[in-house]
């Protein structure tokens, strides 16, 4: 039987919190925003019993929830967590899934600013955090990292919600081998497989930084930053099937320093988007404060 721990991550909304799990809760993803919403989980009904609950979300490893403002959170979120793990840990149900699993698993190729990275875009979501494997010996926790890398030509794959974005050496073109990965990754997820393993997704904060922050002291500027970039900056590169890391702010030459990850590592706009994108939009939103943006990995 699986055991059950939970960590509590702060969002970027003061009202919610999520309490994420180290093992897949749900297929699916779910919100329930009143107890007559939650007929279909057992779990929300009984967190829809706290009287400062007002939204209960449950997807993939976690569990969200918005209170509403008769509570702080650091008042009733260690009881609220330890709630959860004794219900996991019992083996009760949290949501009655339907079998969703029966519709036809669909795959898109979508391109990307990144001549080298293709965006293979499915039906439903795979993952629920960001993955990035550089190569073979890094997706062990990955079968279909594994597996993708077999193909000669394959460089890198990220992975993040529900797209695969492949990374591919110039030995191949894409319209060579498009519609190869494109039924392979179809094939894979019909056949029920999981993108990432359980193990993986305790090792996620650990190996790809993506959810929170490390947990260090950050100045003003810096949290402004940070706040910026999850808001205005993620969503767009997401789209581009990339993503975008805080690494650190220097208060005396005002540079802001990132990491590129997915169609955005090693892309020739990644310069373009950095300088008249991203730079521009922070130095107009917090003046002086920033002079230059730079990307530490390309």
């Amino acid at each position: 039987m699986k055991e059950y721990n939970i960590t509590v991550v702060e969002t970027n909304n003061p009202a919610i919190l999520k309490f994420e799990a180290n093992h897949f809760l749900v297929k699916n993803n779910y919100e329930f925003k009143n107890i007559d919403e939650a007929k279909s989980s057992p779990l929300a009904q009984q967190l829809f019993h706290l009287p400062f609950i007002k939204t209960v979300y449950v997807s993939g490893n976690f569990i969200a929830l918005e209170r509403f403002d008769i509570v702080q959170w650091n008042d009733v979120k260690d009881e609220v967590a330890q709630n959860l793990v004794e219900y996991l840990n019992a083996g009760e149900p949290i949501v009655m899934e339907e079998t969703k699993d029966t519709t036809p698993v669909s795959v898109y190729a979508e391109v990307t600013p990144n001549p080298a990275v293709m965006k293979f875009v499915l039906n439903k979501p795979i993952v629920p955090s960001i993955f990035e494997f550089k190569n073979i010996d890094e997706a062990k926790e990955s079968e279909l990292a594994t597996q993708l890398f077999h193909f000669p030509f394959v460089k890198e794959v990220f992975l993040d919600q529900n797209y695969v974005s492949i990374t591919k050496f110039d030995v191949a073109e894409w319209n060579d081998v498009t519609m190869e990965l494109r039924e392979f990754i179809r094939t894979y997820f019909t056949e029920g497989k999981a993108a990432v393993s359980e193990n993986a997704l305790s090792q996620t904060k650990a190996s790809n930084k993506v959810e929170s922050q490390p947990e260090v002291e950050y100045d003003d500027t810096s949290k402004a930053i940070i706040d910026i970039l999850e808001e205005y900056v993620k969503p767009a590169v997401a789209s581009d099937g990339g993503n975008i890391l805080f690494q650190s702010y220097e208060p005396d030459t005002k540079k802001v320093n990132v990491i590129l990850q997915g169609a955005c590592s090693g892309c020739p706009s990644s310069t373009f988007t950095l300088k008249n994108g991203i730079e521009t939009m922070l130095k107009n939103m917090l003046g002086d404060r920033v002079e230059e943006v730079v990307a530490l990995n390309g």
